[in-house]
């Protein structure tokens, strides 16, 4: 049998020095809402990694919550001047000419799951109104005819694009649906577990025959169930959630705190992430101008049940990677 002769000399991968080189004395700095979530968490973890792979320098700045803290942090982040800021907005408008301004210093701007009024470099998350559009169609079809078809809407923060947008897609759906009643439409605040269980205790002593809850987001839900449940409603009532489909999506699906959940999938939106960040750098790297290309990248959706729950399996911090 005739022997394969191989060249005695390796060849060079052309791209693969100046590739390393781009993220070398890099720094990417993390603005969330606020940390300690299974989102926040998740997402952290996954740059982290990634910049101890590629030999940037990453970290977090918290706001915990206080919007007024977070427009600090971004002021002073135009002065250090990192190369990427990742951002995850608290409403639409309050970042937003920071965001600019940012990105006017020289700064590539990525938002993360919730964006402002304006675009910048890059925005990675899920496409709210589409979260909407869903919840709402399962709603829709659980509430039908021979039912009340009221339903209870449940929201964070008003001007929280997780808020504006959600409501478009319920609307998008349910003007459409004669049988529908939206018999409340109420804020959770700051997504209060504990808002949702009194606004959801009121709403069901008022409409004891209520259908469906749209609710906001899974760690909010927890109380929209704990009130269903101590009012005797449990598979009465039907829940709709979302989230980025970690352990307690999968737990409320089991022990039935919701029957109808729409994952965003953090381990695949960190990917997402970590790509358009490495884009950002090696943009950076070649002297692309800032703000020359806007990236959109929304999260591929997975609609969950009980009986598929099984099929898409949930992610934890010690899973995630």
């Amino acid at each position: 049998m005739a022997s394969i002769a191989y060249a005695q000399h390796t060849m060079k991968d052309p791209a693969r020095d100046n590739y390393y080189n781009t993220f070398k004395d890099k720094r990417v700095v993390f603005v969330p809402v606020f940390m300690g979530l299974d989102l926040t968490e998740g997402w952290s973890k996954l740059m982290k990694a990634q910049s101890e792979r590629l030999g940037y320098k990453y970290e977090v700045r918290n706001p915990n919550f206080n919007t007024a803290a977070g427009a600090q942090i971004l002021t002073s982040l135009i002065s250090e001047k990192p190369d990427v800021i990742v951002v995850q907005n608290p409403d639409v408008q309050s970042y937003a000419r920071l965001l600019l301004k940012a990105e006017q210093a020289g700064i590539r701007v990525i938002q993360l799951n919730m964006k402002t009024n304006i675009l910048t470099t890059g925005f990675v998350g899920a496409d709210a109104v589409e979260i909407g559009e869903r919840q709402a169609r399962a709603a829709a079809k659980q509430c039908g005819p021979s039912t009340s078809g009221k339903v209870l809407i449940l929201g964070g923060p008003a001007t929280s694009p997780w808020s504006v947008y959600l409501q478009q897609g319920y609307k998008n759906i349910l003007d459409k649906q004669p049988n529908i009643k939206i018999v409340a439409r109420q804020s959770t605040g700051n997504y209060e577990s504990a808002k949702a269980k009194s606004i959801t205790q009121v709403v069901l002593q008022q409409n004891p025959d209520l259908c469906a809850v749209l609710g906001v987001w899974d760690n909010t839900d927890v109380g929209t169930a704990a009130a269903i449940k101590e009012a005797g409603k449990s598979g009465k009532v039907f829940v709709t959630s979302s989230g980025g489909g970690g352990e307690l999506a999968c737990k409320g699906l089991n022990e039935g705190m919701w029957d109808h959940y729409v994952s965003y999938d953090v381990p695949g939106q960190g990917r997402d992430l970590t790509d358009l960040i490495s884009a950002a750098l090696q943009a950076e790297q070649n002297k692309q101008k800032v703000g020359a290309i806007k990236t959109v990248l929304y999260t591929p959706l997975i609609e969950m049940t009980k009986a598929n729950v099984k099929e898409h399996p949930c992610w934890s911090l010690k899973t995630i990677h």
